[in-house]
């Protein structure tokens, strides 16, 4: 099967390390195809930056060609709802991905994310996905996006640090890392900590393997069905829908 993996931000080096962690999770026959796309932030963090993604991560899906599946590698799970409006292939956003993985390994589970601005958007979706209360907290570990490529950056102590606190603190009984780009941390805090350390993109390589293998795509009987066919004025010309 082919995966598209879709980095909403427009750092290429975040997308090189998620699709590392991607193809390191997929099973052997799986093709893993990471792209960002060349226009909006570098990074997402918050409710603005989101905005400007969206019609990127959109872009990236219609000349990706045959996709089997689909995975937004943004913890925020930026753009999902619309995304799965946009095809009939499985959708899946490493932040839910992760949340439903740690309720079926740990009774609670606390989020370690990057900047305080980002805990508002984990929890309203901890809410809407109706996973709240398996979630002892959501904490920022005040670490910039950016900073996770940053070679020599104190971000992975911050991060491990605040991962102890979660677990002497919140008494949590398992991680989930609140970042794509902390893709790469998982296994070695996980050995540090002695708790399970979730990491989405991995979670979501395997969920969008596990809905191909039963055949099952997205629904189109209600939110999620095709847009309906209408001009966009302007700059949004070209997202326009079309006509199924």
């Amino acid at each position: 099967m082919r995966i598209l993996v879709i980095n909403p931000n427009t750092t290429a080096s975040m997308t090189d390390k998620i699709g590392e962690a991607a193809q390191a999770a997929a099973s052997p026959a799986t093709e893993i195809v990471a792209v960002n796309p060349e226009d909006g932030p570098p990074s997402i963090e918050g409710y603005f930056d989101e905005v400007f993604s969206v019609p990127g991560l959109i872009a990236e899906m219609a000349k990706a060609g045959s996709v089997d599946a689909y995975v937004i590698a943004c913890f925020d799970d930026t753009g999902l709802d619309a995304a799965r409006c946009a095809t009939e292939a499985p959708v899946i956003g490493i932040g839910e991905a992760a949340f439903h993985v740690a309720t079926l390994i740990a009774g609670k589970f606390s989020v370690v994310t990057t900047l305080a601005r980002s805990v508002p958007v984990i929890e309203h979706n901890l809410v809407k996905y109706g996973l709240a209360s398996r979630c002892a907290k959501v904490r920022a570990s005040d670490v910039a996006v950016l900073d996770l490529e940053l070679p020599g950056s104190k971000a992975n102590r911050k991060i491990s640090a605040e991962i102890g606190r979660a677990i002497s603190e919140d008494r949590a009984e398992a991680i989930v890392l609140g970042c794509a780009g902390m893709a790469n941390l998982a296994q070695a805090l996980s050995r540090e900590h002695g708790v399970p350390v979730i990491d989405g993109v991995a979670c979501a390589v395997k969920l969008a393997e596990a809905l191909s293998a039963l055949d099952l795509r997205t629904s189109k009987v209600g939110g999620y069905a095709a847009p309906l066919a209408k001009h966009f004025a302007g700059y949004y010309a070209p997202w326009s829908p079309k006509t199924r």
